[in-house]
């Protein structure tokens, strides 16, 4: 994986480290590889291996101008003392409290053991790392805005990456009061010097699109530019935070593998709750350096613009827009969805160009027959709605014993609705958050007394499952909040600006 370009042009190629560095192509498209594949990982030695040095094997593959004592450097930085898992991503059998266990076992990856207990940890502790290694892209001097909209998790998760990060500033935008009370005081109380969090009049699809223009408006840059300040992303569209989801595709099957569930060549199936299209393009990402991936199951809530272009091969975000128990989910434009057409169009940017001006333009857009059959041949998927998801939590907590949150629980109703691949030798799904992230929507899907305070919540929650709320979540009841911003979409840009003002 030499240089990258964007997913609609191939005029400029950059290197890793400018990928990284800019996040977001100059043309608004998302830079990709067209060398992704060209080298495979033996899976045979993954057993092996730990989860760090799985990581340095996998980035040095997919960011090949980072020397591997670079990677190896943002490994330990990283994931040395951040996680509360020795596994980092841990993977936990669903074993039925009775009964026989299925042919096609299913299993739990455990993406929240981070400091924020989010998903968005495992690749947004690396994401600073990665961004303080390319100054030699920059001017001297540089200072990198980092400007992120979020439609829950990840803003917190690239607070806690970026807050006092050398050369660097965050500026995080959230949709108001659409983010669950915890996650909105996760961002609100969030310390470091070098940090902005503003509430945003709009959904996150409003606040994504506002944060695209901003990048592209060449005015702003230039005054930026003139006082030292460049722009890039912590989303998803950034390829460094792509990069470090790969790992933990390949961790889990070692961890099947040592576990005697699998031996190496068998096929697993991956069940991924949903929204930007990012941590399931991680593990197509991960299909093609050779992991035995059965099956791609994309999970969606009521917002269900990815199941309906599945089926149908038209994207339509013209759609009620739903505000639900899964608001990292509630998304109509699926940014990362970009890069897998890329790839699976055989890397036709002239299409990807045209589909993705369609979409700016109409709302939606129709792949070519040939696409979608060929989109189909690697994803499936399903979605839940809001009683559905409540079902899940239920049904998951008496049968298996086991706790999750409403994201996961959409993955939880996806893979028990549809039947296993038939190649397939064991089925995980990924838990994208702690369920005391949403302690309210748990409660009250498990039958509990649900108090209108939700660390009182946590603790209703604590003693009826026989778990505990994560230290860093249960300590947010006394933080004092900082930010109170609210803005609108129009203003985004001129609230970036103040920010990099005050910053420099």
């Amino acid at each position: 994986m030499g240089t990258y370009h964007s997913t609609r042009s191939r005029q400029q190629a950059v290197s890793a480290r400018a990928a990284v560095r800019t996040g977001l192509a100059p043309d608004g498209g998302l830079f990709v590889s067209d060398e992704l594949g060209s080298t495979k990982l033996d899976v045979a030695t993954l057993a092996e291996k730990s989860y760090r040095e799985l990581a340095v094997e996998v980035m040095g593959l997919l960011l090949p101008d980072y020397t591997s004592d670079e990677i190896a450097a943002c490994v330990d930085e990283a994931y040395g003392d951040t996680f509360d898992a020795d596994e980092i991503t841990p993977v936990v059998p669903l074993a039925p409290r009775t009964g026989e266990a299925p042919d096609t076992p299913s299993y739990v990856l455990e993406l929240f053991h981070g400091p924020t207990s989010a998903f968005k940890d495992v690749a947004l502790q690396m994401l600073p790392r990665l961004m303080a290694r390319t100054a030699d892209e920059g001017a001297a001097g540089e200072r990198i805005m980092i400007v992120t909209a979020t439609s829950g998790d990840t803003g917190k998760a690239a607070l806690a990456g970026f807050a006092d990060a050398p050369g660097c500033a965050i500026t995080v935008f959230y949709p108001e009061g659409k983010v669950s009370r915890v996650q909105e005081l996760q961002m609100s109380a969030q310390e470091g010097s070098n940090v902005a969090v503003c509430g945003v009049r709009g959904n996150f699809d409003d606040a994504q699109s506002a944060v695209k223009l901003i990048f592209s408006d060449r005015a702003l840059a230039e005054r930026l530019g003139a006082r030292g300040t460049v722009l890039s992303s912590a989303n998803s569209i950034n390829v460094g935070r792509l990069v470090p989801q790969v790992v933990y595709y390949f961790a889990a099957y070692a961890q099947l593998l040592r576990s005697g569930v699998i031996t190496a060549g068998d096929a697993v199936e991956f069940c991924v709750p949903t929204g930007n299209f990012g941590d399931i393009l991680a593990g197509y990402y991960a299909r093609e350096l050779g992991l035995p991936v059965a099956r791609l199951l994309v999970a969606s809530d009521k917002n269900n613009v990815l199941f309906d272009f599945l089926k149908t091969g038209t994207y339509d975000r013209r759609r009620p827009f739903y505000t639900t128990t899964s608001p990292s989910m509630d998304i109509l434009i699926s940014s990362n969805l970009e890069r897998m057409l890329y790839h699976l169009s055989g890397g036709d940017c002239e299409l990807v160009a045209g589909l993705m001006a369609s979409l700016a333009e109409t709302g939606s857009y129709t792949v070519p027959s040939a696409l979608i059959e060929r989109i189909r041949g690697v994803f499936d998927g399903g979605w839940a709605d809001e009683d559905e998801v409540s079902a899940a939590i239920r049904d998951c907590w008496e049968r298996y014993g086991y706790v999750i949150d409403p994201h996961t629980a959409c993955g939880y109703h996806v893979l028990d609705a549809l039947e296993p691949a038939p190649d397939a030798r064991a089925r995980v799904l990924l838990s994208t958050a702690s369920p005391y992230k949403f302690p309210r929507a748990v409660a009250s899907a498990l039958g509990l007394e649900v108090p209108d305070d939700d660390f009182a919540c946590m603790d209703t929650l604590a003693e009826a499952t026989g778990t505990q709320a994560p230290r860093q979540l249960a300590e947010l009841a006394s933080k004092p909040v900082r930010f109170t911003d609210v803005a609108e979409i129009d203003e985004l840009g001129a609230y970036v600006e103040q920010a990099a003002e005050r910053f420099a």
